[in-house]
């Protein structure tokens, strides 16, 4: 049985609109695990591979057959200094999820107030045509990216 939440806690997702985006998965190669990766996963993969040198990543996106699922996404380091790089040693795998949010700013702020830390400040990224994205993590080291909504 399901534990019950007695109490609801209004968290940076509620108040900026969030919604989900991405699950990242980091992989010491993404031509190596792409096709794999989207048979098991049953999505399309384009074959685009985008670098991203601020982030200092390769990403490529793979949507699902079903739109009910999530878009899946492999980065792999493009550098051996790579912030994913320590990620992958520990042996990859899910690394992140992807919340789209109206403000960034405001999202910070309301994920700081109930306890994550901001991992990596706003910064225009590359495989979102340079919409800012930011890092965040909670106390039990949670990784969560928030992508800005474009702006209508």
């Amino acid at each position: 049985m399901m534990p019950v939440l007695q109490t609801a806690v209004e968290g940076p997702l509620v108040k900026q609109r969030a919604s989900l985006h991405h699950l990242g998965f980091v992989v010491g190669s993404i031509a190596q695990a792409a096709r794999p990766f989207a048979t098991a996963m049953s999505a399309s993969w384009d074959g685009e591979i985008t670098h991203d040198p601020v982030q200092q990543v390769r990403v490529s996106f793979f949507w699902p057959f079903d739109a009910r699922n999530p878009v899946f996404e492999l980065v792999e380091p493009a550098e051996p200094q790579s912030p994913v790089s320590s990620f992958l040693q520990n042996g990859g795998g899910l690394h992140h999820v992807c919340y789209e949010v109206d403000d960034l700013g405001l999202a910070l702020r309301d994920a700081k107030a109930v306890g994550f830390s901001v991992a990596a400040r706003p910064a225009p990224a590359v495989a979102f045509h340079n919409r800012r994205i930011a890092w965040v993590c909670s106390r039990r080291r949670m990784l969560m990216e928030f992508l800005e909504r474009e702006r209508a």
